[in-house]
């Protein structure tokens, strides 16, 4: 097994995750098999019960894995399936070297960070790094792994000391570490500094480990000086110094990687020249080239709880702008916060009020994402209605579907007190109700998690036409609360088809309403399994309903698959 070790310098958010990515699929395109490992320092097990203002979106695995967005931009990149162990944090280890002290696994020793929790760190990476993610058969050519955080934090110490000792035991030809670090421009000076960098690698130094590479972020790309300061002072030679500058989108990433002969220079550290073949990157030069030509865009409104760090609807984001892509057009999000939607922020900030309105109303598709709690509820319900009243297409995801169905009962059938119970427990009219099987008393992993099947009713319905299969479908979930099966036969008779269910038949899986160009509600999260050249269906049918192109493509397609 070789490894790539990604690390990051400076600050956080330089994009390590998008660089690991890249690199990954450099070296696939050179006819390597790849696996990903995520490294968070946190003490939470998992990234579930974090939220998504501070942490951006929790992403979910098909193994029911609640994990760091990162490993969603893996997947993306990589096209591969990942699972709950390829996610590493803090909370996991310590949790499973207590559960062995507990077991009496270490026969009385005093259990320390060193060697226990170290072992337990290289223990996970190695097993975790040959299991297979891409469908075939025996463990993957290379594992990419990216420590989180930054070099220097107290909490990534022990993750540090592990791996300087996984790179002793696995020599230096099985390791490589690219270091990813800011180099700034002061406004005054106008000068690329080096200097937070060659601090930041003196730290990685005086740690253990070397970098064999750094990969620079910057908003232009590097001076020649600046490169030679940078081999200079951190001991790096200059043709791996890589340079990450600003680019129009971040399909151009692995494509700056293999214009700078990265792949070349980590074959090199690998020994692996005479068996790797060069990088074929046609796929991902057609696309990076094809969206910067792109000039039409579709007005897309994302009414939302979170809208405040969009990286919060990461995923919703990247299965639109794939949706968008086979369409030819530019994805136009146009954020609007659900709160401000209600009639109390007409009487407190009118003018964000009327901006919230406007923007709805200009918009050529309404799209209702997933969430939890009560905020923004009203707005969201408000946003709904307009969407069914005028037409005009709407996907609800998770609390997106559930809104859909207030709405519904509330507006057609009259029951102006329905809601939700996790809004209103006591409410009389009960149209969604907490799951049977979930914890009212613990948070992690106590959700409907992973992927699971959807039959779907007939295949006379929009979700079966674009997905193309009229038996079922498999996607993704989180959530605890469900459509209460006691109101479907009045939510039906009143219109609104449930087209899609579990296996047992009294879970609402999908909703459609019949005279509308597109209403399509869904209780999983479609956009965790979209791809770039493979976009999930019903993003798809949501641009080309809002493009006016629904009809035609499903006409066209009939007999197709996606």
């Amino acid at each position: 097994m070789k490894y790539v070790l990604v690390t990051g310098g400076v600050v956080s958010g330089l994009g390590k995750g998008v660089t690991a990515s890249s690199v990954g699929v450099v070296l696939k395109a050179c006819g390597l098999r790849v696996t990903s490992i995520k490294i968070d320092p946190y003490l939470n097990t998992d990234a579930g019960t974090m939220s998504p203002f501070e942490h951006g979106e929790v992403f979910v695995l098909d193994d029911g894995g609640e994990v760091d967005l990162d490993l969603g931009n893996y997947e993306r990149f990589l096209d591969v399936t990942l699972t709950k162990d390829n996610n590493i944090t803090t909370g996991k280890i310590y949790q499973s070297v207590i559960d062995k002290e507990r077991r009496g696994d270490y026969l009385g020793k005093t259990v320390q960070v060193v060697p226990h929790i170290t072992d337990a760190i290289k223990n996970w990476i190695e097993s975790v790094s040959v299991i297979p993610v891409d469908g075939k058969e025996g463990p993957a050519d290379v594992c990419v792994i990216e420590l989180g955080g930054t070099v220097g934090d107290i909490e990534s110490m022990p993750f540090i000391e592990a791996l300087r000792q996984l790179y002793f035991s696995v020599g230096q030809n099985n390791f490589c570490l690219i270091h990813v670090s800011l180099i700034p421009v002061l406004g005054v000076v106008g000068e690329q500094k080096t200097k937070p960098t060659q601090h930041s690698v003196r730290e990685l130094r005086a740690l253990g480990l070397t970098p064999n590479f750094l990969a620079c972020r910057s908003a232009q790309p590097l001076l020649e000086g600046t490169k030679q300061k940078l081999s200079q002072f951190c001991h790096v030679p200059i043709g791996n110094i890589l340079n990450i500058h600003d680019v129009p989108n971040i399909w151009h990433i692995p494509l700056l990687l293999k214009s700078q002969n990265a792949h070349h220079a980590i074959l090199k550290q690998f020994d692996l020249l005479g068996v790797a073949a060069s990088p074929e990157l046609q796929e991902w030069t057609q696309r990076a080239e094809t969206f910067d030509k792109l000039t039409n865009s579709v007005r897309i409104a994302m009414v939302g709880k979170y809208v405040g760090l969009t990286d919060s609807y990461l995923s919703v984001v990247k299965a639109l702008l794939h949706a968008c892509i086979a369409c030819s057009l530019k994805p136009s999000v146009e954020w609007i916060a659900a709160s401000d939607l209600e009639d109390d922020c007409a009487i407190q900030t009118p003018e964000a009020h009327a901006a919230a309105w406007g923007t709805l109303r200009n918009a050529n598709c309404v799209l209702v994402p997933g969430g939890f709690g009560d905020r923004g509820i009203q707005g969201m319900i408000l946003a709904a209605k307009y969407a069914r009243e005028n037409k005009v297409p709407y996907l609800g995801i998770c609390l997106g579907m559930q809104i859909s169905v207030i709405e519904y009962a509330r507006s057609v059938l009259g029951l102006e007190d329905a809601n939700s119970t996790e809004f209103d427990d006591q409410t009389p009219n009960p149209v969604v109700i907490f799951m049977p099987e979930g914890s009212r008393t613990h948070m992690g992993s106590t959700m409907r998690l992973g992927c699971r099947r959807t039959l779907l009713q007939t295949p006379d319905c929009v979700t079966a036409k674009l997905y193309r299969n009229p038996e079922y479908v498999d996607e993704r979930h989180r959530h605890r609360y469900e459509v209460n099966p006691d109101m479907i036969g009045v939510l039906e008779k009143a219109g609104l088809r449930f087209v899609g269910k579990d296996e047992s038949g009294k879970r609402m899986e999908i909703l459609e309403l019949s005279d509308h160009p597109f209403f399509v509600g869904v209780q999983s999260h479609p956009e965790f399994k979209s791809r770039p050249g493979r976009p999930s269906a019903l993003f798809l049918g949501l641009i080309l309903a809002a493009t006016g192109r629904l009809e035609a493509y499903i006409s066209k397609n009939q007999n197709g698959s996606v």
